[in-house]
Order: C-alpha cells, then structure tokens, then sequence
C-alpha cells in the first residue's frame, strides 16, 4: 500500500469501500480482469485531465470509473465529460488516496500539477495501481528516480504523457534517422513559441470555497494562497512548476535525445530571463538551453513564451541535423531536406493522444514496456530539470554520462531534490 506520513484509517472509514463496491456492482455483477475492461481514476481534471478522460473513455475496453479534482467544480465538469461516453457514472472524489484504496480501479491518470506527477506516482504503484502521468515526470531530479524506483519495486506499468512516442510518422522518421538517411546525425534542436500574457502581482487572499487548498500544496511546502497561482500559473513558480522547458519543452527534448539516441549529457549550459513582463514569475519567459551528449552529440532547446514566431515557420517542432540532410517534425509529420536545403520528401501523418493511450492500456493486459516508460522519461525530464538549475545558479553543470548526477558543483546539487510536507512525502 501507499506509504504516508499521515493516518489513512479515516479515508477507508469515509467511504472508500463503499466507493469500490459502487464500481464493482457497475461491472455487471463480478470481478472483471484487465484483460476485459481496464478502470481508471483520473487525478486533476481542470484542463488536461478533462481531455484525457474523455479520450480513455473512448478506448476499447476501458472504463473512467472516479474523477478526483480539489475544485469541484473540474470534478463535476469531469464527471459530466465521462457521462457522455460511458453509461456508468463515475465516482467524484476529492482527495486521490481514495481512489488508492479502491481495489476496482486498475489505473491512476495522473494531470495534477509538476509538484504532484512523482509523488503520486509513488504512492499509486505502492497501492499496486498502474500509472499514466503526464508530462513531466517528476518535479526535481530525485522524484524522478523515485518514481522508477516504486514501478520497478511494485512491477507496475507507468507511462508517461509524451505522446509523440506513440504517433506512427514520428516513430517513421526516428527510424529513418537510425537507418542513416541523414548520414550520421550530429546535432538536434526543439523550440516552443507562445504568446502568453503577464501573471500580474498576487496578493495574499482568502482560499475560494470551491478549492481545497491544502491538498492542491499536496507534497510542497506549505505557503499562504495567492490569487494567481491556481489554476494555470503554477507552472512559473519553482515551488510548483518546471517554467516553460519543463511545461512543453520536454516534448521536443525528448524526441531530440530518441532521435540522437543518447541518454545522459556530459555537460549542460543554459541562460534565461524574463524579458516581457514585471509581474511575479519566477522561471523565464526566454529561455535557452544546451546539452553535450558522448560521442560529439548536441542538443539545443529554445523557448520564447511571450513571442510566437518560431524556427521553421512553426510554435513547436523538432529538427535533426546530419551530414547528409536535415528532418523536422512538426505535429506528427517530416520533412526532410538535403544538403543543399531543398526539400526532398514531406510526410503527413496524425497528431493524436489515442496510440499513446492504446499502447499504455495493452502494456497493462500483456505486462510489456510502455512507448515511454518511467525510465526513458526521466531522462528527458532530466535535461529539463539540468536546464532550470544551470540557468538558476549561473554555471555550466558537468555532468556524470552513466547516471545524469550533477558532479563538483554543491549550489546545483542542492537543486537536485526537494523538502516536503512531511504528510505527503514519498518513500518507495
């Protein structure tokens, strides 16, 4: 089971069982095997989480079976999402470790905050539950490996939510890469364009009565409610978020290092600041980060949230730079270029979340690796994670290649975990 520092009798004593008994009555009256319908609860469904459970519900052979937001208002927007592709209703739950202790559900989709993605993770695979997570996976280094340590441990699948993994095209091209059809690849750069406006300056304000603040903090330290902060802004704020590079980033870092086929970097440099607004974000609106890989592999990533004029013509895309052609993804389709920048070949394929949560409800039926396993995604939220601490303590981080540890450098060190709320930290 989950392992918290706080009693968790009141939780079973407050309606988990019967909670579980309405779910299992809803399986017509027996046990069913993930082999038929697989049931997931899904942990925050104020944007993201919404979307998702509207697309398990869409799966063969899955069924949403609790939606759990600390607003209820997301939670009831939820639940009436599930209700339109599934007859049975699900449960609205309040705090997720209800739905840890609902033996009818077999997965947690995890869309909660950063500060959350490992740290319910942990406590899900401890609970013997499978885990979908989105992106990224963990909020600071040591979550991460936490987080490989508890699927590892408790032999659950986890997935996390970067989705290009999955689409057919990208998949395409990544093995064109590996065929030589670039030559030898050298060299990758993702970037990510917005025109996101100013967060303004926060005050100190009463906590609304449909948030439960205290559980929306979950695992971070604890600090007074602010009134621009929840729902989106989090994500500028280091207690919460990863800033930019971990927010979106993460999906072209982590095609660049697939494509690359590299894991850990040698070395990272990066700069950042805030250049558009004066208002209370902390991590950078204008971002660049840099990663030397072994064996003379590069990456770069450049994200610009305030502008949204990006490479290629496009907000968001991935490129590979060999010395036979370049290849760029945009969406789920390539283009590929020769040397003497014509292009030479353009494919068009979908951009869709449904292979990604296909291929994470069969890993569970047939007990397989997931297209983006725990293991691979701390790798590439890592570069995130090196890219924040090298920009917030000014230095070029060297690297150790066979684990990504942060060598000779004890401010960035300092970075690489976190203090908790004692009631929700997580022990594997």
């Amino acid at each position: 089971m989950a392992t918290f520092s706080s009693p968790r009798r009141v939780f079973l004593q407050t309606g988990a069982a019967g909670v579980a008994g309405t779910l299992l009555a809803t399986r017509a009256g027996k046990t069913e095997s993930p082999n038929e319908t697989i049931v997931v609860g899904v942990m925050g469904t104020n944007n993201r989480g919404n979307a998702l459970a509207k697309s398990f519900v869409a799966q063969s052979n899955c069924r949403v079976g609790a939606v759990c937001d600390v607003d209820v208002r997301a939670r009831e927007k939820a639940a009436a999402t599930v209700a339109q592709g599934q007859p049975e209703k699900p449960q609205l739950v309040e705090d997720f470790r209800r739905m840890l202790d609902n033996k009818a559900i077999d997965a947690i989709v995890i869309a909660a905050p950063d500060h959350w993605h490992a740290p319910a993770t942990v406590f899900a695979c401890n609970a013997g539950k499978h885990v979908y997570c989105e992106k990224p996976a963990s909020h600071n280094p040591a979550e991460g490996e936490l987080a490989i340590a508890a699927s590892q441990k408790n032999d659950r699948v986890v997935d996390i939510g970067t989705q290009r993994r999955s689409m057919p095209k990208i998949q395409e091209a990544i093995a064109r890469l590996r065929k030589g059809d670039l030559g030898e690849v050298l060299y990758s750069r993702g970037w990510y364009n917005n025109r996101r406006g100013s967060i303004g300056n926060g005050k100190v304000a009463p906590v609304p009565s449909w948030l439960d603040y205290s559980l929306w903090q979950g695992p971070a330290p604890k600090e007074d409610y602010r009134d621009n902060v929840v729902h989106y802004n989090w994500h500028w704020f280091w207690t919460w978020g990863t800033g930019e590079i971990g927010n979106n980033g993460v999906h072209s870092l982590d095609i660049c290092r697939w494509g690359l086929g590299v894991d850990y970097p040698t070395k990272v440099a990066s700069t950042g600041a805030r250049l558009r607004y004066d208002d209370d974000q902390q991590t950078p609106d204008t971002h660049t980060a840099t990663y030397h890989f072994p064996g003379d592999k590069m990456i770069t990533w450049e994200g610009i949230s305030w502008q949204p004029r990006g490479r290629e013509d496009s907000m968001f895309g991935i490129s590979f730079h060999g010395t036979e052609g370049s290849l760029v993804i945009d969406g789920g389709s390539y283009k590929i270029y020769d040397m003497h920048n014509k292009l030479v070949e353009e494919v068009s394929g979908p951009s869709s979340d449904a292979p990604h949560l296909s291929n994470f409800l069969e890993c569970i039926r047939t007990n397989q690796k997931p297209n983006a396993t725990i293991e691979e995604a701390h790798k590439s939220t890592l570069l995130c994670q090196l890219g924040n601490i090298a920009h917030r303590t000014n230095s070029v981080l060297d690297i150790d290649p066979a684990n990504g540890h942060i060598q000779n450098n004890q401010a960035a060190q300092n970075l690489w975990g976190r203090e908790y709320n004692p009631a929700f930290e997580p022990k594997v």
